[in-house]
């Protein structure tokens, strides 16, 4: 009896995991909707179970209250999805061919390319995040987390261009890791794209040219180094 039932339990706990995976990023695209809709203050639980289309009890199971669903949702966006959030950055396709790509100015070119798309879905949950730390104490440090998370992403980005070589003279890794960390600042997003109607192209070529210009040894812009 044992050799036959066995398959079916594995089976059915796979099934339930995939239910389960499912109804969390339901969950958490639907928190994400009602942060940016209402903000952090009028976003409730039972507002966001509603938009999920689930019960009050199964989102809080599924976070740890309401700034446990703003760091899911802000992740799910960084990745491109909750399905994707808990994959290490590192191994995420996008940046696997930044990491894999053997010539610097491809490299950063490939980076700038994920910019648009990450400031268009994370920007206005962060703006969120940035309104509520201020009177939140846990919101406060996922905000210097999230910073922190990224920094240290940047730096070994930074490491591997000099570990290849291609960082220009007087240009050290923490210096490489400040100026991508500057130029591809939400801020930038916000006043070339929302504030001045850059398309996404125009803004990616900006970020690329730039870092290219700034960091690489003998770098043209829209050539090799």
């Amino acid at each position: 009896m044992s050799e036959i039932a066995s398959p079916k339990r594995r089976y059915d706990s796979t099934n339930r995991r995939a239910r389960a995976a499912e109804t969390r990023t339901r969950i958490v695209e639907a928190a994400s909707r009602v942060f940016v809709e209402l903000g952090y203050a009028r976003a409730t639980i039972p507002r966001i179970a509603a938009e999920a289309g689930v019960a009050v009890e199964t989102v809080y199971r599924s976070a740890t209250g309401k700034a446990g669903l703003l760091e899911a949702a802000v992740l799910a966006a960084v990745a491109g999805g909750a399905e994707r959030s808990d994959v290490p950055v590192e191994q995420r396709p996008a940046i696997r061919r930044i990491i894999d790509e053997p010539d610097p100015v491809r490299q950063l070119r490939a980076y700038a390319a994920t910019q648009p798309g990450i400031w268009s879905r994370v920007g206005p949950l962060l703006h969120v995040l940035d309104a509520a730390a201020a009177t939140d104490d846990a919101l406060q440090a996922l905000r210097i987390q999230q910073a922190e998370l990224r920094h240290a992403g940047l730096r070994r980005f930074a490491d591997l261009l000099e570990s290849r070589g291609a960082l220009r003279a007087g240009v050290t890794p923490d210096r490489a890791a400040d100026v991508i960390w500057t130029v591809c600042a939400q801020a930038n997003f916000d006043a070339f794209v929302l504030a001045c109607g850059w398309s996404h192209e125009e803004y990616e070529r900006w970020i690329g040219d730039t870092l290219i210009h700034a960091l690489l040894r003998s770098a043209r812009p829209g050539g090799n180094p």
